[in-house]
């Protein structure tokens, strides 16, 4: 990326190198996030295929489903745990830093072909990219000068591009290894890509702001044992009941609901503990008011979103053709789609907001949000145009109908997520400024977690059906209107921040 930086003319020396106009060390986090999401898209492709392959676990889709909803639900449920321990006994960058090595940890122990040892490892990855997720991207927001940064949410957009640049690759390289050669040796490939990350996040920490080294409130020794004390409790809590599960034989069936369900109740907990404290002043809490209406509109957003990498997955494996112009692909491929889309769109729509912000005419968070919800769901009303052609006639259809769905979905995503990580460090409690981020994230959580809940052997929805499709795609653009029709209300909560 060397070549990518340029000189700066607005700087005062005129010799300050940048990165595409911004901070040098987006750069560096830029490269690290690139990697990391290779390999954890890599790993995302190939799970619901290995857990519905007969040469892997060969699970109904349903089951298939429910577990990766539920494994996706961890890693952004873990991403608040993730920034509280960086405000409190690490900082950002050491965080980022373990976390990246635990994830190592886990695909290699993914790589192991063994059950107990798949499981244990999608365990490891969840809770490495909770320390990572967080904290990488509350280290980009410290590269600027406040929130009124007009560089911010470029920085953020140019950032979310290194996302996508690992999430495209991915497929194509460890999903083309996992479906052809061997399964085991894609989540291998997925160690080495996020190996690589590490090495380039150590070696160009040089260029962070020294604000990400910084433990915001550090940890007292009381608080400590309390800290331990709670967890062995519920350490205890847990093995008691999955114990218990097992000895009753009700290990399959239950083992995945406690943590379904904690998806849900946390995220809900989280923001009302926020609401009750005392020390945040009357600004901050209307703010934070605000941040509700978005963190419920992003919930919604991503349980009907990340089904890209089940339903939409699954479809395209039982459903469609996977052949276009004469060449043959894997399913993988699918989820180089998106992020294709994303490098693709990503900086006409950034230039597009800078455009009619410079005119006074940018549309206001709110509005971008509400135009994200109606988005997904007609990316939904296209798929229920192949889905209802399958079940009424059969056979498969033409794979540019999964191609037309991930471009109305990203479409969506550009109107929502980019824009949710800064309006995050915007409008974040300064007590909380690394955990905000975790509550974003949380957001994915409580809406991958109510995926979850829907196919779980409780309730057993197929999510693959034409019912449950029409739901879903009605839901999301009567919310997507309701909050445009709330925007006004919505904007005085923010204050200051648009």
């Amino acid at each position: 990326m060397a070549s990518s930086l340029t000189k700066d003319s607005a700087s005062t020396t005129g010799t300050e190198k940048t990165f595409f106009g911004h901070p040098r060390g987006l750069a560096t986090l830029f490269m690290t996030e690139m990697w990391e999401r290779y390999s954890f898209y890599g790993m995302k492709a190939l799970l619901p295929l290995y857990l519905i392959a007969p040469g892997g676990l060969h699970m109904n889709p349903t089951t298939a489903t429910a577990i990766y909803s539920v494994y996706m639900a961890m890693v952004y449920l873990l991403a608040m745990p993730g920034g509280w321990i960086a405000d409190r006994f690490w900082g950002p960058r050491k965080t980022v830093a373990i976390g990246a090595g635990i994830v190592i940890l886990g695909h290699i122990t993914l790589a192991v072909p063994s059950t107990p040892s798949f499981f244990a490892g999608l365990v490891l990855v969840a809770l490495g990219s909770g320390l990572l997720k967080a904290n990488i991207s509350t280290m980009v927001g410290h590269l600027y000068k406040g929130p009124e940064d007009p560089r911010r949410d470029g920085g953020f957009t140019l950032f979310y591009i290194g996302i996508n640049m690992g999430a495209f690759l991915a497929p194509l390289s460890i999903g083309t290894v996992g479906e052809k050669v061997n399964w085991h040796f894609g989540f291998t490939l997925a160690a080495i890509g996020m190996a690589l990350g590490l090495v380039q996040f150590l070696l160009g920490s040089r260029h962070l702001s020294a604000e990400s080294d910084v433990v915001a409130q550090p940890v007292t020794q009381e608080e400590k044992r309390s800290v331990l004390r709670k967890g062995l409790i519920w350490l205890i809590v847990a093995a008691a009941l999955y114990i218990g599960l097992a000895v009753t034989g009700n290990f399959a069936d239950w083992a995945m609901m406690p943590v379904t369900i904690a998806g849900l109740v946390i995220p809900i907990a989280v923001l009302a503990r926020m609401k009750r404290d005392k020390d945040l002043s009357e600004v901050e809490q209307s703010k934070l008011s605000g941040y509700v209406w978005f963190f419920v509109v992003a919930a919604v957003f991503w349980m009907i979103y990340d089904q890209n990498g089940s339903t939409l997955s699954i479809f395209g494996k039982n459903s469609t053709t996977n052949d276009l112009l004469g060449f043959h692909f894997p399913t993988s491929w699918y989820q180089s789609l998106n992020p294709v889309f994303i490098m693709a769109l990503a900086p006409l729509v950034a230039s597009g907001w800078l455009w009619l912000n410079k005119r006074g005419k940018e549309p206001s968070t709110a509005v971008k949000f509400a135009s994200s919800l109606a988005l997904i769901g007609i990316s939904f009303v296209v798929f229920l145009i192949p889905l209802i052609d399958t079940a009424n006639n059969g056979g498969r259809v033409s794979p540019m109908w999964l191609v037309a769905i991930y471009f109305v979905q990203t479409v969506g995503e550009l109107c929502l997520s980019p824009v949710g990580l800064s309006v995050t460090t915007k409008m974040a409690p300064a007590k909380y400024s690394s955990q905000m981020m975790g509550v974003w994230f949380l957001a994915v959580t409580a809406g991958d977690s109510l995926a979850g809940l829907l196919t779980s052997p409780q309730l057993n929805v197929n999510l693959n059906t034409v019912g449950a499709v029409s739901v879903e795609a009605v839901v999301a653009v009567v919310a997507g209107i309701g909050i445009w029709m709330y925007r006004n209300k919505v904007k005085r909560l923010m204050g200051s921040v648009n």
